[in-house]
């Protein structure tokens, strides 16, 4: 079909790529540092990439050309957009099962472990919480509230049991998460080790606050 459709000079292209990014539809690519009009079907002829050309490269032309394609350029457009999506990060968790109430009291992975203990909300309120904290640890999880239960004869024999590093809690600032927290210093107690740990607190809007 003959349609009005855009034609650019690549003597007077500078190759700013202005243009390739003022087009809506993904027409226009930079190719060997000049822009050049990737598909036919993907240019719409309305110009907006003519304005954004700095060095008066871009002019219409009307000639044999493909049907605009707007279903296809939707298509392409959604495809580059789900690939600049930032992808979400490789899971840290290195042993399962997690949950407090299912942990063996003796397994390999204990062996100089880094253990952390997490109350299930925080995972959802932390956005990095793998990064931050999973990574480097065996990580078990509970909710003394849900599960009404007192998790520390099951962490006394685990920590008792276990050639553990070091412990750290991370709650949420909600007083319901305080059982968590007391549950690992009765256990800590319990075992008779001199053992490093530390509490940290997860604001309900996903901040550490200590």
């Amino acid at each position: 079909m003959i349609r009005k459709i855009i034609k650019i000079d690549k003597k007077k292209c500078n190759g700013c790529g202005i243009c390739a990014d003022a087009c809506h539809e993904g027409a226009i690519g930079m190719v060997e540092g000049k822009a050049e009009l990737l598909r036919d079907d993907y240019c719409d002829g309305l110009g907006d990439c003519l304005p954004a050309c700095p060095a008066g490269a871009i002019s219409f032309e009307e000639r044999e050309a493909a049907a605009y394609d707007e279903a296809a350029v939707k298509e392409r457009m959604a495809a580059k957009k789900a690939a600049a999506a930032p992808r979400p990060a490789e899971s840290q968790l290195s042993q399962w099962p997690v949950q407090i109430k299912l942990a063996p009291v003796n397994a390999p992975y204990f062996d100089n472990a880094k253990l952390l203990i997490a109350a299930d909300c925080t995972a959802y309120a932390y956005a990095a919480f793998h990064s931050d904290f999973i990574a480097g640890r065996i990580t078990l999880v509970g909710c003394p509230k849900l599960d009404a239960v007192d998790y520390s004869e099951k962490l006394t024999a685990i920590i008792t049991n276990n050639n553990i590093k070091d412990v750290t809690v991370v709650r949420m600032e909600v007083p319901c998460c305080g059982g968590i927290e007391q549950a690992v210093k009765t256990a800590l107690q319990n075992s008779g080790k001199m053992i490093p740990w530390q509490v940290v607190t997860i604001s309900i809007g996903g901040q550490i606050l200590a």
